[in-house]
């Protein structure tokens, strides 16, 4: 299974998502992440890298844009908004069939979004970071389901 996790700008929240999957280490499951407007290249936020760290879930990232190459891939693909959805539905309305948001496709609630970080305190970034990792186990458990 090929999970793509989509954010704004691909620097704080589908990272931390992608980390937190692959650090899971589930067999015949890959993660990338993409952002709808990523700076190609660009490093992961400090205070994300920070709280990856902290977690020793240590990895290299730079920033992908998404692309039609990226949603080729992607078996499944997980937005933190709901505006993240609709924008790449409007983009690419043939992925529709396997584009949720993070909190619907694990049963979270379907019209909740993940707090953006971005420029926020470390303490924010905490959070979304336990919230996020909260969802990938709720992820974890649905793969191991089916």
């Amino acid at each position: 299974m090929k999970i793509l996790f989509v954010c704004t700008g691909n620097t704080c929240r589908s990272p931390m998502a992608e980390v937190i999957l692959k650090h899971k280490q589930i067999d015949n499951v890959e993660v990338r992440s993409a952002g709808i407007y990523a700076m190609p290249n660009a490093e992961m936020s400090a205070h994300a890298q920070q709280v990856v760290d902290e977690a020793n879930m240590t990895q290299q990232h730079l920033a992908t844009q998404l692309s039609i190459t990226e949603m080729e891939w992607a078996d499944l693909i997980l937005t933190m908004t709901t505006a993240h959805k609709d924008t790449i539905i409007a983009n690419y309305p043939h992925a529709e069939r396997k584009v949720f948001t993070l909190k619907e496709y694990t049963g979270a609630g379907s019209t909740g979004n993940v707090v953006d970080p971005y420029g926020g305190s470390i303490a924010i970034y905490k959070e979304t970071f336990a919230e996020i990792t909260e969802l990938v186990e709720r992820l974890v458990k649905k793969i191991e389901e089916n």
